[in-house]
C-alpha cells in the first residue's frame, strides 16, 4: 500500500533540464501572450498618437482629453494655442490632444432632415 523508501527517494530526485523547461513553459507562454495582447497594441497606439500630434497644423479642429473642442491657432514644440471661443485662446500641452479633425472635413449634422 505505501511506497518503499527506495521508490520515494527516486521520485524526489532533482529535476533535469528538460523537466525544468516543462515547468517554466506555461510561464513563458503567459509572458508571450501578455506581450501580444497588451504591450504590442499599446505601443502601436502610442506611435499613432505621436504621429497625430506631429501632424497638427494651424486651422485644425482638435478635441482635448477633457472634451474641450477648439481650433488650433498656434503650434509650438510641446504646446498648442487653442481658440475655444471667439477671442478666447488657451495654451494646451500637445499630449492632452485626443483627436484631430482636419480643416477640410465637414461637420456632422445633429439631425437628419429629408
Amino acid at each position: 500500500m505505501f511506497a518503499t523508501p527506495a521508490y520515494a527517494q527516486a521520485a524526489g530526485a532533482a529535476p533535469g533540464g528538460q523537466d525544468m523547461l516543462i515547468q517554466f513553459l506555461p510561464l513563458i507562454a503567459l509572458v508571450v501572450l501578455f506581450y501580444f495582447l497588451m504591450i504590442r497594441p499599446q505601443q502601436r497606439r502610442m506611435k499613432q498618437h505621436q504621429a497625430l500630434l506631429a501632424a497638427i497644423k494651424r486651422g485644425d479642429t482638435v478635441v482635448l482629453s477633457s472634451g474641450v473642442i477648439g481650433k488650433v491657432v498656434r503650434v509650438e514644440d510641446k504646446d498648442v494655442g487653442l481658440e475655444i471661443a471667439t477671442g478666447v485662446t488657451v495654451k494646451v500641452r500637445k499630449a492632452m490632444i485626443a483627436e484631430v479633425s482636419a480643416r477640410g472635413e465637414p461637420a456632422a449634422a445633429n439631425d437628419s432632415k429629408k
